[in-house]
């Protein structure tokens, strides 16, 4: 077994956090659909949240927020796909179960390797047997309900989602412009787009900008969405993108499905059965062996 490099023992932890805290979507956010607080309301001051504490720390660190007219046209770019990749992913919500639509979302390793290959970066043999494995493995998750009518609609917004992170992936591991931004800075700009684009649909809309957000649960679950799933998850992706490569980082996005399906078992009572079992294994698996036989 090769000896993982430096940027390997940073940047696979990182992605770990990063499928983790991203399966953790809807913990907070399906509870608070079901209580009539609409879409946009609730990424809304999700991304506002995220932008305050993420605001108050670069300022206690005295970080510089000036970045050159290229940097912020690719940080708009940025801020534009992550705000599609949540708004697709919170739509499909409404028309399959959470946890079908969080796996599905895990597809974009696929489309990143795709992307990755059109622009003359082929993965080692490794990868893409990794890649197939966790395919095979969130497939297998996905036959777990057979009693479950799948809206296509759902899936259309889900595979939209997928494609549209893989597209904010490839473009913080490839673009030079942004490489000497720091994570947090890259994370804050990424989000204050988010919040701007979603106070807008929010003021073009009828509906009340806090309607179905009531008692201190509902802004715990903001709190809760604008801490793990937006700040901590973006921020270790862009560490895992830096140090190990987008598609070694998406592999490892595993992790997103099989958070999701555990908070649907353990929270909202969904059954674990052996498929899904299987697919996890199946998944786990294939991430050991991409640490063993890679390195950065």
């Amino acid at each position: 077994m090769k000896t993982l490099s430096k940027n390997a023992i940073i940047g696979y932890p990182a992605g770990v956090i990063t499928g983790i805290t991203y399966g953790l979507n809807p913990l907070f956010a399906v509870p608070l659909m079901k209580d009539g607080a609409s879409i946009e309301s609730i990424l809304f001051f999700r991304y506002a949240i995220a932008v305050l504490l993420l605001g108050a720390f670069l300022l206690l660190r005295r970080h510089s927020f000036r970045v050159t007219w290229k940097q912020a046209c690719v940080l708009l770019v940025l801020g534009l796909l992550y705000t599609t990749s949540s708004l697709t992913l919170f739509e499909a919500y409404r028309y399959i179960a959470s946890g079908l639509a969080t796996t599905i979302v895990f597809l974009y390793p696929v489309l990143v390797a795709i992307i990755m290959v059109f622009l003359k970066v082929v993965p080692s043999w490794p990868v893409w047997l990794s890649i197939g494995m966790t395919f095979v493995g969130v497939v297998i998750m996905m036959q777990s309900d057979s009693s479950q009518t799948v809206n296509p609609m759902g899936l259309l917004l889900s595979f939209a989602s997928a494609l549209v992170y893989a597209l904010f992936i490839v473009i913080i591991n490839r673009s030079k412009v942004i490489g000497n931004i720091s994570n947090s800075l890259l994370t804050f700009y990424a989000l204050s787009v988010g919040t701007i684009v979603f106070l807008g649909k929010i003021a073009l809309s009828d509906t009340g900008v806090t309607t179905g957000l009531t008692g201190h649960t509902a802004w715990l679950s903001l709190v809760g969405l604008a801490v793990l799933p937006t700040i901590v998850s973006t921020a270790t992706l862009a560490i895992a993108t830096r140090n190990i490569g987008a598609t070694k980082a998406s592999v490892l996005g595993v992790f997103e499905p099989v958070t999701a399906i555990l908070v649907g078992t353990l929270v909202f009572g969904e059954a674990l059965t052996t498929n899904i079992v299987v697919g996890i294994l199946i998944s786990m698996v294939a991430i050991t062996f991409m640490i063993a036989m890679t390195k950065r």
